[in-house]
């Protein structure tokens, strides 16, 4: 089944630490364009939809609902809401039972409420399900950020999430990339805007103005005061998103040549070189490939490194794992129960890839919180 709507949904989209958080607060002051905090769904629960049996049952829905609608990073994205009836709203407000009915009629409650036309939503990761989000949505369009990846490793070794090593950073940015790359050449160029960070900051008009353009929208002036809307504000409370307190700045464009070592610069290039060099991206430095036993230590560390720093300052992120895990021991239980069976996995889906935890946005390595005792903390 599909979702057609008269106006388009809006996806931003690409990569953690690649600007999608600053585009999402200005987007979200455009008059027409309702744009809530991250939802997540789509690496949450998209591909394990088997799991929740068939959605037709009351039951089975109604579970799939509270899950996704109890499991966001800022409560109902601050509506007023009554937990006790909230997920009965949204139910009997579907244009189908379905994943995707879920997800539309949540993001129509958040435009209603706050008198806009049009919705959008942003989750980095939504990049890895492009094709998932066009069967349910036809019509969606997508706003891709990407952003200099010695820049996105110096911005993720300094965070409270992500990888913790120049390495580790430069192999997610790659496959990133790779995908990336991929979608801009096979999707229409009306479903398909790609946006690099160091124009949206160095030209954030101009850009913006395209962003407009692209969307079928009238540009507004309003949006370069996104750091006066309640989204940004929250988010500048927090250490890692900072920046988004005051006006849009170029301050972060560059960082790596302070925050990255040399080597640790040769090692971005030797991993995602050719990527950065299709993006525009170069550098006079000779790339280092490193042998693959010091890559396995470098990964080795990157996960011991992520599961020991999930209670560290912040605390955001333990709360963030803490409800990841407990979806997969909810899997699991429903499996046990008779819900869904081994045989129901898709072939073709995301449960075994290779990238599985990237694609959903698990923090660390489930062997690597084992190994550390992690306690799981809800509140």
């Amino acid at each position: 089944m599909a979702i057609s709507l008269p106006d388009k949904p809006i996806f931003i989209v690409g990569q953690e630490r690649s600007g999608t958080t600053l585009l999402m607060a200005m987007l979200g002051c455009h008059p027409r364009v309702a744009v809530p905090e991250v939802a997540w769904w789509y690496p949450r629960f998209r591909g394990y939809l088997h799991t929740y049996g068939d959605l037709d049952s009351g039951e089975n829905l109604r579970t799939l609902a509270n899950e996704m609608i109890f499991g966001l990073m800022v409560p109902f994205w601050g509506m007023p809401a009554n937990p006790r009836t909230i997920a009965d709203e949204v139910i009997s407000n579907l244009r189908e039972r379905s994943f995707a009915g879920i997800y539309c009629s949540m993001l129509e409650r958040y435009a209603r409420w706050v008198g806009k036309p049009r919705w959008g939503e942003k989750t980095p990761n939504n990049v890895f399900y492009v094709r998932e989000i066009l069967e349910d949505f036809p019509g969606a369009q997508f706003l891709c950020l990407t952003r200099d990846a010695r820049d996105v490793a110096a911005d993720a070794i300094r965070s409270s999430f992500g990888p913790t090593n120049a390495y580790a950073a430069a192999k997610e940015w790659k496959f990133g990339q790779q995908t990336i790359q991929r979608l801009r050449a096979n999707l229409p160029s009306a479903a398909w805007l790609d946006i690099h960070y160091e124009r949206l900051v160095n030209e954030p008009e101009d850009t913006l103005r395209l962003a407009c353009g692209f969307l079928g929208e009238e540009y507004s002036n309003g949006m370069l005061d996104f750091h006066r809307a309640s989204i940004a504000r929250n988010r500048a409370r927090i250490r890692d998103h900072s920046a988004l307190g005051g006006p849009v700045t170029t301050r972060y464009v560059g960082i790596y040549k302070e925050q990255l070592s040399i080597r640790d610069q040769r090692i971005v290039l030797g991993v995602a070189g050719p990527e950065m060099k299709t993006e525009g991206y170069t550098s006079d430095l000779e790339p280092l490939v490193l042998e693959a036993e010091e890559a396995a230590y470098q990964d080795e560390l990157d996960g011991r490194y992520r599961a020991a720093m999930l209670d560290g300052p912040g605390g955001r992120q333990h709360v963030w794992e803490s409800y990841n895990d407990w979806l997969a021991d909810q899997r699991e239980a429903r499996r046990k129960r008779g819900v869904w069976r081994e045989s129901d996995i898709p072939r073709d889906g995301i449960v075994g890839h290779e990238h599985e935890d990237l694609m959903t946005g698990v923090r660390a390595p489930a062997r690597w919180k084992r190994r550390f005792s992690f306690k799981p903390r809800f509140a």
